[in-house]
């Protein structure tokens, strides 16, 4: 009986050289993505020849404000064809905003 009484207390009082309470942590990490398109009033549309369709267009010089790219990017952008560009009757060069949109996308998710 004594015995008995031995083991008792020590479940009940736990182990005496030490007691470790039992914990979890759990960490849960969460990412987005967000892409804003801000449209201005004045945008010119153009008939972009490679997507067949006319399109809002941008100045070469704000493509790298609008997607947040150096220059170094854009211009691999343009030289592959992802990027479809076109001449303005003053001589700006200018960008297919849907390209440049459909480029960006298959840059944040690929």
């Amino acid at each position: 009986m004594l015995l008995l009484l031995a083991s008792c207390a020590r479940f009940v009082h736990g182990p005496p050289e030490k007691a470790e309470p039992m914990a979890k942590k759990t960490t849960i990490s969460i990412e987005t993505d967000s892409l804003l398109i801000m449209r201005g009033r004045n945008l010119p549309r153009a008939w972009c020849p490679i997507c067949a369709a006319e399109s809002e267009m941008i100045a070469l010089a704000n493509a790298a404000v609008i997607s947040n790219l150096d220059r170094p990017a854009i211009d691999e952008w343009l030289n592959s064809g992802e990027l479809h560009r076109s001449q303005a009757a003053d001589g700006f060069e200018l960008i297919c905003l849907n390209s440049l949109l459909a480029r960006a996308q298959i840059n944040k998710t690929g």
